[in-house]
């Protein structure tokens, strides 16, 4: 009986003028705190005001920090090598051109390095020209001058080099540059003799193995080297003996050279 007085009490309270006046009061200041918080926080952000990025992609770099600075914006800069392309281009920008942000705001740039990194050379033995020209190209190097030498396997690599220098696999190149290659022309090999080179001096050995149509190959230096000019070969690969005095057109003569003058024979 109790309780259901008390519930009669609150429902008789519910319907007065004052019950209404505080809850729509109540109300009311809810929504005003709401509207005052969101309305200060617009205030604050600045919300909807910006200013527009600039089109920096194609500007050299120095004029483009120029242009930011100008506007005062803050940036970043980050580089990447491309091939033809020229060196201290802006190449990537974020945000993008148009887009409002704030003042002060990081813009972000992408520029073209001058240096090129330096890329592995591929093994380009026995391929073929387009296989040789595809590993190149996927590793960021270029076809260079081609030659023929005589050799039964047409149009496959024999040697690859670069600046007059004999590459092996792996050697460290710049990107984008341009490798040459010698090539087989398919019509066999021909012999010539085999040069004496042991005992002369490296000049000399160089010249003799150019006029025998080979090709110069790695040069060892033994023992201390304190004057260039005077050096002398003391072993050869391939070395003629009595057994083998031919080699193919083109074979690479690897010397062994050390500090010292030629010897000149005794007489008999």
């Amino acid at each position: 009986m109790r309780r259901t007085v008390e519930m009669n009490k609150i429902w008789t309270y519910l319907k007065t003028k004052d019950f209404r006046k505080n809850f729509l009061g109540a109300i009311g200041t809810v929504v005003g705190v709401v509207l005052i918080v969101f309305f200060s926080l617009r205030y604050y952000t600045h919300h909807g005001a910006g200013i527009p990025v600039p089109a920096l992609v194609g500007m050299p770099v120095e004029k483009a920090i120029s242009t930011l600075e100008d506007q005062g914006f803050e940036y970043k800069i980050d580089s990447v090598y491309i091939m033809d392309k020229p060196p201290g281009t802006v190449t990537v920008q974020d945000p993008d051109a148009g887009t409002n942000v704030k003042e002060g705001r990081v813009i972000y740039l992408t520029v073209v390095t001058k240096l090129a990194p330096n890329v592995a050379l591929p093994d380009l033995t026995d391929k073929t020209y387009l296989e040789a020209a595809a590993l190149l190209g996927n590793d960021g190097l270029k076809v260079g001058d081609t030659v023929y030498r005589a050799d039964i396997a047409r149009d496959h690599v024999l040697q690859a080099t670069f600046g007059g220098q004999v590459l092996k696999p792996g050697d460290k190149l710049p990107k984008g540059s341009r490798v040459d290659m010698v090539l087989g022309d398919g019509q066999g090999a021909s012999e010539v003799d085999i040069p004496q080179l042991v005992n002369q001096d490296l000049d000399a050995a160089r010249f003799a193995i150019r006029g025998a149509q080979l090709t110069i190959g790695e040069i060892t230096y033994q023992g201390p080297i304190t004057d260039s000019a005077n050096l002398v070969v003391v072993s050869q690969s391939p070395a003629r003996t009595d057994s083998v005095s031919k080699t193919s057109i083109g074979t690479r003569v690897n010397l062994v050279v050390t500090q010292g003058k030629v010897q000149n024979e005794p007489q008999p």
